[in-house]
């Protein structure tokens, strides 16, 4: 009878070990990321992390990009959580993070050398001076340039804003709307905020404003908005933009009739051939001399969650993906940017120039990233409303205090 217990404890035994020596051989992964080119790009990210390392088994679980966005807050809550998840970074993991439902993995950082090799795109997933999450890839921001009708209007590549003002009025003397917009869903307002706000008080000030740090009513916030004043009186913008949607605002730029628009570098696949070969990416001038240029530049992640089992594999996973030869792979399968210093992008005019100017540049990821979606709802209702109303300034910026105050607290 002892005999038969033993060899049935011995056997429970070894089930265990056995049990708990593959348990600690898993990795999961909850990917966002279900359009075909992605989903391809990640899946064969996956093939070669199994290949080096063949003792770890990857589950890797694809969830459709907008149901995604309920999935993450069920499974970062669950009593057990993937190993590594994707999503956004900037005020969209900022919660989480408070939360304690993003793991800190300022270790992989550190020992990847990554505060130097991802310099632009560190701020974004930075708090308290811990990194949370891996960037894999981002965008630029910009002025997208009929190049040709600027040649033929005699206007060179502008350096400062007063510069851009000057172009304004001259192309608005020739009959030509110097920028088109479309602000009928209101974040395009926002982009102007963002490069406003940041050339007049820097990006450290704009981080603080979409973190509920600094009053609406602040006088420098007050100069930024002096400072769109002088684009709305110097004839900038194309009339009824509130009626246009950004797509609805780039004919246009097609038929000449506008020879800018501040977008994202996702405007240039929607352009007809000819129009690309007469575009320029320029990036947003000066307002005050030697302040450093922060960018809006929207950028997608990898992160542990706070609930991962397999928290040792996350991270051998996490160093792997930080390669600068997988981080090229994976963004020019999506015609995005590389977050790698040391990773080429897609050979693309657009994404090069991109490229060259986010390597030099700390970066924000937009207004609606940055700040709470309640914030950021009535902030670009207000930016909208002061492209139409420019007079009504300050009651404006009072009632986006008003707003701040109830979401963030009194300063």
């Amino acid at each position: 009878m002892k005999s038969i217990l033993r060899s049935t404890l011995l056997a429970v035994s070894l089930t265990a070990l056995s049990t708990a020596t593959f348990a600690a051989g898993n990795l999961v992964i909850s990917s966002n990321q279900s359009d075909e080119a992605p989903r391809a790009a990640f899946e064969a990210l996956v093939e070669k992390f199994r290949a080096a390392n063949p003792d770890i088994n990857v589950e890797f679980n694809t969830i459709e990009h907008e149901a995604y966005k309920t999935a993450i807050r069920n499974f970062l809550v669950a009593d057990e959580g993937p190993d590594i998840g994707m999503w956004f970074a900037g005020n969209r993991m900022a919660g989480f993070v408070a939360d304690g439902l993003f793991a800190d993995i300022s270790d992989v950082w550190a020992e990847q050398g990554l505060s130097e090799a991802m310099a632009s795109t560190e701020p974004s997933i930075t708090f308290d001076g811990k990194q949370y999450g891996l960037p894999w890839a981002y965008y630029q921001w910009g002025l997208y340039v009929r190049s040709d009708i600027m040649e033929a209007n005699g206007i060179d590549q502008f350096e400062t804003f007063d510069e851009l003002l000057a172009s304004c009025e001259a192309l608005r003397g020739a009959g030509i709307a110097p920028v088109t917009i479309g602000t009928k869903f209101l974040w395009t307002a926002a982009g102007w905020f963002d490069y406003l706000n940041m050339r007049t008080n820097g990006l450290d000030f704009h981080i603080d404003l979409m973190l509920g740090k600094v009053a609406y009513t602040d006088d420098r916030v007050v100069e930024t908005m002096t400072n769109w004043r002088r684009a709305l009186d110097a004839g900038c913008f194309i009339e009824n933009h509130q009626n246009y949607s950004w797509q609805e605002a780039q004919p246009p730029l097609i038929n000449g009739e506008a020879a800018m628009y501040l977008m994202g570098n996702f405007l240039v696949p929607n352009l007809p051939e000819e129009t690309r070969g007469n575009l320029a990416y320029w990036q947003f001038p000066d307002i005050k001399a030697g302040m450093e240029r922060g960018e809006d530049a929207p950028t997608d992640l990898l992160f542990m969650p706070g609930n991962a089992v397999n928290k040792d594999n996350a991270r051998k996973f996490l160093a792997f993906a930080s390669q600068p030869e997988i981080l090229e792979e994976l963004a020019a399968a999506t015609q995005l940017l590389p977050t790698h210093k040391d990773a080429a992008p897609l050979d693309d005019p657009f994404l090069n120039a991109g490229a060259a100017v986010l390597a030099v540049s700390k970066t924000a990821q937009f207004y609606d990233r940055d700040t709470t979606p309640e914030m950021a709802k009535v902030g670009m209702q207000g930016f909208q409303e002061f492209m139409l109303n420019p007079d009504d300034v300050i009651e404006i910026l009072e009632e986006l205090e008003e707003e701040r105050e109830r979401i963030f607290g009194a300063l």
